[in-house]
């Protein structure tokens, strides 16, 4: 199972990914609530997986994704798009995004996405 990351400003999002992945078998490394936060995390955990969220404050999904992916191409990142938000998801994966879930979350979804990238 994959060792994962979840990068969300929303506590409830956090929570559910939390729950969903755990129930799955993945083991949860850390969350953070921003960018910043996420890529700092990513850097000092290294987890296989990250969960990203595109609307964030002091840095977002899109910009803390290209940093990961500057300093660590191999990163898989997984983003969490809102409704809406079709113009981001194709910027997330012009930026290296290796997929994408949208919200609310769909279990089953959720579930073939992280094990498709978990390889």
């Amino acid at each position: 199972m994959a060792r994962v990351l979840i990068v969300d400003d929303s506590r409830t999002s956090r929570k559910i990914l939390r729950g969903l992945l755990e129930e799955e078998g993945h083991e949860i490394l850390g969350e953070a609530t921003n960018g910043q936060e996420g890529y700092d995390k990513y850097a000092e955990l290294r987890p296989d997986i990250v969960t990203m969220d595109i609307t964030m404050p002091v840095l977002d999904g899109i910009a803390a994704l290209k940093k990961i992916k500057d300093d660590f191409p191999d990163a898989k990142v997984v983003m969490i798009t809102a409704a809406g938000q079709k113009t981001k998801i194709v910027e997330a994966v012009r930026n290296g995004a290796t997929e994408f879930v949208a919200k609310p979350f769909d279990r089953d979804n959720l579930k073939s996405i992280i094990a498709k990238v978990a390889g």
